[in-house]
């Protein structure tokens, strides 16, 4: 059973190759918050969705001086045609091994039409700038959530 991560836990540290050649670590957002979100697959509707609406609010994040960070099990080549796909603006990480997920304990059983299967949970970790986690969010619906994150970033900024 994986770790339930919570607020005031320090995130699981990663290291992952991302689309456009790059990689983004745990240690490479120090210093500034970051929002590290996980989905279950690249162009799906939810997923595609999910990654619109962060990038509608992109600039919003980055006035905040927030990183965001999206990661699934996709290849790199898969999230790549994906964010030129849909002219995301964003950062996608692959973590084909699924060892990330599994320190976010995101890895878990799933249900469809009956039939069980291991997948991701949608679900959103907030970073603080010490790579503590200061929110989490669960079982994420796609409608709103990208508000809800903006809006618990813009309030730990007027802090």
């Amino acid at each position: 059973m994986a770790k339930v991560l919570k607020p005031g836990d320090p995130a699981p540290p990663f290291d992952l190759p991302t689309a456009g050649g790059g990689a983004v670590s745990l240690a490479s957002l120090k210093g500034k918050q970051a929002v590290v979100y996980f989905y279950p697959k690249d162009d799906t509707p939810g997923c595609t969705t999910e990654a619109l609406n962060f990038t509608e609010k992109a600039k919003a994040f980055k006035a905040a001086k927030v990183t965001v960070v999206g990661i699934s099990r996709d290849s790199v080549a898969k999230h790549h045609k994906f964010a030129a796909k849909h002219g995301l603006d964003l950062i996608l990480a692959s973590d084909e091994d699924g060892a990330v997920c599994e320190r976010y304990g995101v890895w878990v059983e799933k249900t469809l039409y009956g039939r069980k299967f291991m997948g991701i949970e949608r679900a959103t970790f907030l970073l603080d700038s010490k790579g503590v986690i200061s929110r989490v969010w669960r079982k994420v619906r796609v409608p709103g959530h990208v508000e809800d994150v903006l809006k618990d970033v813009n309030a730990k900024a007027q802090k």
